[in-house]
């Protein structure tokens, strides 16, 4: 069998498809994935076979409109102003970027690519002949291709958010470019996705109108050597400090409460572990003894050695917690991540701070309240059991049905 994967631009939004494509590999099915010139590198890294033919627009830029609009509706939930669509650069207010001059002068340009991209994924498509279609939410291409050709298609959920949320965090983009009215389809609407790869436990899982393919959810959060100090034994407990590798340009500069989580642990009867980007860590300054900083080692090599975890409420970080079966301090700000935050609190698995309105002093509350109160543990693991009740990616191919 033939698989064919599209990606977006961003290699968090498609880690949980990397498995996936382990599994089918490994069951003597070819994969390939088309994606944009900048994915290459991570892709062959992950071991995938790579196709770079697509030119859709970055996520960054993407989502800042997004957040830019959400600003101009009233419903951006932060007491600062969103940053500046295209450079990414802190705005002072609304007026300082021209939504209307954009929209007239450069999206008719973002739109050609995006038409580009979608037709060099038909045409690939086309000549490949995959039996099935694998594509994140934030990738269309891979949707357009399959209602094209006829092959079957499904979205691979990268946390537990769906197309089915409310218009203001919506994980889907829109179809600028009208390549799916061009193609005879009619307007794009999130109605043309039929199918959804779901690795979320069933007390998580967003709500779908689509049909739901459960799969078990095994972590890829990039490739590093294991240290060896993670084989020895500990005497107390150790919890994980992780920080997104793309918050502030997409939420902009105040999104960076990683100092303030750092002094939150400072005193703390445990072993910290911080792991982030090396700009972040850089930009920590100084840090307590008693803190051992590591520069983006791999979630699903720590966490099953610790007992609690802070993060910011990402895809990746609130699943590979829940597949270590360790309870969460989430500090979210992107709609998406407040919604997935929110789920796993409601699971009781979990505490959610809105990140704009955090301080050392909330953060410590928390983290003193899951190392004391033991239901947030047993939640946990009772969410880590329902993942692994869900079929494996090896089982998808016969899911799939093809």
């Amino acid at each position: 069998m033939k698989v064919l994967f599209t990606v977006s631009s961003w290699p968090t939004h498609y880690a949980v498809m990397v498995p996936i494509g382990w599994a089918l590999q490994a069951g003597g099915h070819e994969v390939r994935v088309l994606c944009t010139p900048s994915q290459v590198a991570p892709l062959c890294a992950a071991g995938l076979t790579p196709v770079p033919i697509l030119d859709s627009p970055s996520d960054e830029i993407r989502l800042r409109l997004q957040y830019f609009t959400e600003a101009v509706d009233g419903v951006w939930p932060y007491p600062w102003p969103p940053l500046h669509p295209i450079t990414g650069a802190q705005l002072d207010g609304l007026d300082d970027f021209d939504l209307t001059g954009f929209r007239e002068r450069q999206l008719p340009e973002v739109a050609a690519r995006a038409a580009a991209s979608f037709d060099a994924a038909v045409e690939y498509t086309t000549a490949f002949r995959p039996d099935f279609v694998l594509h994140d939410p934030a990738s269309l291409e891979g949707l357009l291709a399959g209602l094209v050709t006829g092959v079957k298609t499904a979205m691979v959920l990268w946390g537990p958010v769906g197309p089915a949320e409310p218009e203001h965090m919506r994980i889907v983009p829109d179809d600028i470019s009208g390549s799916f009215a061009r193609y005879g389809l009619g307007p794009f609407d999130a109605g043309m996705i039929k199918t959804v790869v779901d690795p979320c436990p069933s007390s998580v899982e967003p709500p779908l109108a689509a049909e739901r393919l459960p799969v078990r959810y095994v972590p890829y959060n990039g490739t590093a050597p294991a240290p060896t100090w993670l084989l020895e034994p500990i005497d107390r407990p150790r919890v994980c400090l992780s920080w997104s590798t793309a918050l502030r340009s997409m939420s902009g500069p105040r999104s960076f409460v990683l100092p303030e989580a750092v002094r939150a642990l400072e005193g703390l009867d445990a072993e910290v572990v911080l792991t982030a980007t090396a700009q972040d860590v850089a930009e920590l300054g100084p840090v307590p003894p008693t803190v051992r900083v590591l520069e983006r080692l791999p979630l699903r090599l720590l966490l099953p050695t610790c007992s609690a975890v802070v993060h910011h409420g990402g895809g990746g970080s609130t699943l590979t917690s829940l597949w270590a079966g360790v309870p969460q301090v989430l500090l979210t700000f992107a709609s998406e991540q407040a919604a997935s935050a929110t789920r796993v609190a409601a699971a009781g698995a979990a505490v959610q701070l809105p990140g704009h309105l955090v301080d050392a002093a909330a953060i410590r509350r928390a983290i003193d309240e899951l190392l004391a109160d033991g239901s947030y543990r047993r939640s946990a693991v009772r969410l880590r059991g329902e993942m692994e009740q869900r079929p494996t990616p090896a089982d998808l191919v016969d899911l799939i049905g093809v």
